[in-house]
């Protein structure tokens, strides 16, 4: 290499330095102001989750506190005491109270549950799980209202569409229509919405009332 290239290449370098130096000047606040939001949202990120952790441990600590307790009245009065912090833990929370309340007072806890259900942003699955506990403690005296109620819980795709089935066959052996509800359960044997469980529970109300069982409330007894 020629002492005048050596020369050029290194007044290019002293320039590139210069202009290096010239834009880290003028523009480098905008990367010290990026990493500085960039570690301001992290820590905000990690102090909030350890936040909601705490918050969702201390909840948890709360409702077993409170179950533990053997009085009902007592275990009543504990829950009423716990206040949720988010909407998915004022739900649970309310499903706790109506289960404990259905003990001693089923039509009750099924009244506080479909009180749950009418609330206008509840989750689908919540709402329908309310609808289905609240009619097998209590169902309505509304026999209309009761199979509207279990038709639209019994829609393809709903969460519990299995169950509300079920206890559509249930109703058809409380209105006398053995045949029609023998025939609406061996349907829903063979669908997919049906878990395992479901299904050896539905052979054998099958089997009980092909044998010549009849329905006592919400389950099927022997004649």
């Amino acid at each position: 290499m020629s002492q005048s290239d050596s020369f050029i290449d290194e007044v290019t370098e002293e320039l590139r330095r210069d202009q290096l130096f010239r834009a880290l000047k003028r523009w480098g606040w905008i990367g010290v102001l990026a990493v500085v939001a960039l570690v301001g949202a992290a820590t905000y990120r990690e102090i909030s989750t350890n936040r909601d952790l705490a918050a969702a441990r201390d909840f948890g600590d709360a409702v077993i506190a409170a179950l533990d307790l053997p009085d009902a009245e007592a275990r009543a009065a504990a829950l009423a005491e716990i206040t949720p912090s988010r909407s998915n833990q004022e739900v649970l929370l309310a499903f706790i109270r109506a289960s404990d309340l259905s003990e001693s007072d089923p039509v009750a806890a099924a009244a506080a549950l479909r009180a749950i259900a009418d609330a206008p942003d509840l989750l689908p699955r919540y709402r329908d799980l309310a609808l289905l506990r609240a009619h097998i403690l209590a169902p309505l005296e509304d026999q209309g209202l009761v199979d509207a109620t279990l038709a639209r819980l019994a829609e393809d795709g709903a969460p519990f569409a299995g169950i509300a089935r079920e206890m559509q066959a249930l109703e058809l052996l409380k209105a006398g229509d053995k045949e029609g509800a023998i025939a609406a359960l061996e349907a829903l044997s063979e669908q997919s919405v049906v878990t395992l469980s479901q299904r050896q529970r539905i052979s054998a109300l099958i089997f009980a009332l092909q044998s010549g069982a009849t329905i006592t409330g919400q389950s099927a007894s022997s004649e």
